[in-house]
């Protein structure tokens, strides 16, 4: 029996349980995300110790990413990260991917400066652990993304496939650490995007980017992984959760999992 949805159709639906991953176009209108824009553009001009420490004096143009390094979990300090990360179009439709009500366990502010390494191919429920079910990304394009400036890479119906443990990757590529080498039969492809489109994926699916390539283009993404209502564990690194009201849960702690990615020693 096919069931009701709020904010997909059912071959939207059949794409993302497929393939494992499904672009909607234009969830976010251009002054949201201009607001957002501005918002870590602000950001990035500070330090937040634990979350986001860039060095911010002059002569480190030899690693762009020293000076505009990911953000972690900005919605613990900031409230348009939070509200973002809450957005009642992104929750409905992971209401509708999940089958049941989500939970937020994460948000990320990437800058992805010109010159910037991009991040080997991983499966993120290597890291947050969220069991029975599964974490899904909600990956939100700030600026355009193709393949000169680092779009994200996908290995499609790898959704099926188990997490694995991962290999070292190519430090001179990739900001973090661990690299999982897509099967044979499948090659990644490029996710291209606009301004306030959104990528959802599984939290199984391979995927990644190469290094953003253009001289004078930021590839900046607003990112949060979410957990289904029905999840019982989690890695400790995402507790507390957030409901779509705000208020907080902690799932029980999955020993197993740790932060999104380990940054590769050269990235220090």
């Amino acid at each position: 029996m096919t069931r009701a949805l709020n904010a997909l159709t059912q071959e939207q639906l059949q794409q993302f349980q497929t393939e494992g991953y499904l672009i909607v176009k234009s969830v976010w209108s251009e002054s949201e995300v201009e607001e957002i824009r501005s918002n870590f553009d602000e950001i990035s001009k500070t330090s937040v110790p634990g979350y986001f420490e860039p060095l911010l004096e002059d002569g480190i143009e030899e690693d762009p990413l020293k000076r505009y390094p990911r953000v972690m979990h900005p919605h613990r300090f900031n409230v348009v990260a939070k509200s973002y990360m809450l957005h009642p179009q992104v929750l409905g439709i992971l209401g509708d991917l999940y089958g049941e009500e989500a939970y937020a366990a994460q948000s990320m502010f990437y800058y992805k400066p010109p010159g910037s390494r991009g991040q080997a191919l991983h499966q993120d429920n290597f890291y947050l652990k969220v069991e029975p079910g599964n974490c899904i990304a909600a990956w939100a394009a700030i600026d355009r993304c193709d393949e000169e400036n680092g779009c994200m890479l996908l290995v499609p119906k790898t959704n099926t496939y188990e997490i694995v443990c991962p290999e070292e990757s190519d430090s001179k590529e990739s900001f973090t650490t661990h690299y999982v080498k897509p099967p044979k039969e499948e090659k990644p492809i490029q996710a291209l995007m606009e301004p306030g489109d959104i990528l959802f994926f599984n939290g199984n699916l391979i995927h990644g980017s190469y290094r953003n390539k253009t001289k004078d283009r930021f590839r900046r993404a607003f990112i949060s992984h979410y957990a289904n209502a029905s999840a019982m564990s989690i890695s400790h690194w995402y507790n507390p959760l957030y409901r779509a009201d705000g208020t907080t849960l902690e799932l029980e702690n999955n020993p197993d999992g740790g932060p999104c990615g380990i940054e590769t020693p050269a990235y220090h």
